[in-house]
């Protein structure tokens, strides 16, 4: 699906589907990350995680294109799953993985459009031309890749790249490189399983939205960038960053997005409050969270997130920097519907 087809009304920019040819790629590694067949389960093996059964039955494009329909919603984006750190390995391992992952996600027909991925050993920014010409809609990255000044200057390239192709941004939560390799820490089986998606994830966001707000955007002024789970609520410490001396970045502005996923009513009200309702797009992360259990996506006021969508996924930004928003009073600013 291209950025010109894009129905971006009532858009989900972030699912991930197991794809047969991710799933049969990842079966033929031997080393981390991997997938094993045991006892007729798929059983996802990857670094500093416990392993996890991966429900295939529950992939089919079917159910999944009908679960879309059942949110009220017109399409859904996937994305690689950027923990299972893929995009980290050395380039040789990881160009087989994100092609296998583009040909699964492409072939999900209507219904889904494709984020795309690019391997970050000796990150090339012909890469970017590629996914995009293939149909993707913008680039994923996981945090680690602009989680520092360092890490921004060493994908800066990149950025540019994509800047220039007016395409946008997806920062999902994920290791940086570290020589050349994923970084991450040794299996923990005494941590409950949801331990990473509320430690880990949440710093790798916090570091990625505080580099590029304070270091990338003013490289990059005119690129879109969507922040995956509220930016793990990075703008709710705007408070701290300026008790500390920091620099407050600009928190309304009208070129940095942030998904919904994970989070329900409070947390996205509260982060629509600093940054502005029209920068809230809805995010469910299926298939590992449930949206209806957080009141998701029924909870949302559309026409912001309808606004928000067609701004971040339009195909030109103006030749003269960022565009200007005046958000309005408070009253006027709140994402969710009262209850």
């Amino acid at each position: 699906m291209s950025n010109s087809s894009l129905p971006a009304i009532r858009l989900d920019v972030h699912q991930h589907v197991w794809t047969g040819p991710l799933v049969d790629a990842l079966a033929a590694r031997g080393e981390l990350p991997f997938v094993r067949f045991e006892r007729g389960l798929a059983v996802m093996h990857l670094a500093g995680e416990h392993p996890y059964v991966i429900d295939l039955a529950a992939e089919a494009v079917a159910r999944r294109r009908r679960l879309i329909e059942l949110d009220g919603l017109d399409s859904a984006l996937v994305c690689l799953s950027s923990p299972l750190g893929i995009e980290s390995l050395p380039r040789d391992q990881a160009l087989p993985l994100i092609a296998a992952y583009h040909e699964g996600a492409h072939a999900l027909g209507d219904g889904f459009g494709v984020w795309g991925s690019i391997a970050l050993d000796d990150p090339d920014p012909g890469d970017v031309d590629d996914l995009l010409d293939a149909g993707c809609v913008g680039l994923s990255l996981p945090a680690g890749a602009i989680a520092s000044v360092a890490s921004l200057e060493r994908i800066a390239p990149v950025l540019a790249r994509l800047q220039a192709r007016s395409a946008p941004l997806f920062v999902h939560a994920g290791p940086p490189v570290r020589d050349g390799r994923r970084g991450g820490e040794a299996h923990a089986l005494r941590d409950p399983l949801w331990w990473p998606a509320l430690t880990s994830y949440v710093a790798q966001m916090h570091d990625a939205w505080l580099a590029f707000s304070s270091a990338g955007r003013a490289e990059h002024p005119r690129l879109r960038i969507v922040f995956s789970m509220l930016a793990g609520l990075a703008p709710l410490h705007f408070e701290r960053l300026r008790s500390r001396g920091a620099p407050v970045p600009r928190l309304d502005d009208p070129l940095t997005f942030y998904d919904t996923a994970s989070y329900g009513a409070r947390a996205v009200s509260a982060v629509a409050e600093l940054v502005g309702a029209e920068q809230m797009l809805y995010g469910s992360d299926r298939p590992v969270v449930e949206p209806a259990e957080l009141d998701m996506p029924h909870a949302l006021e559309w026409e912001a997130v309808a606004a928000g969508t067609r701004r971040a996924f339009r195909s030109a930004l103006p030749a003269a920097g960022v565009e200007s928003r005046t958000p309005g009073p408070s009253s006027d600013r709140v994402l969710l519907n009262a209850r």
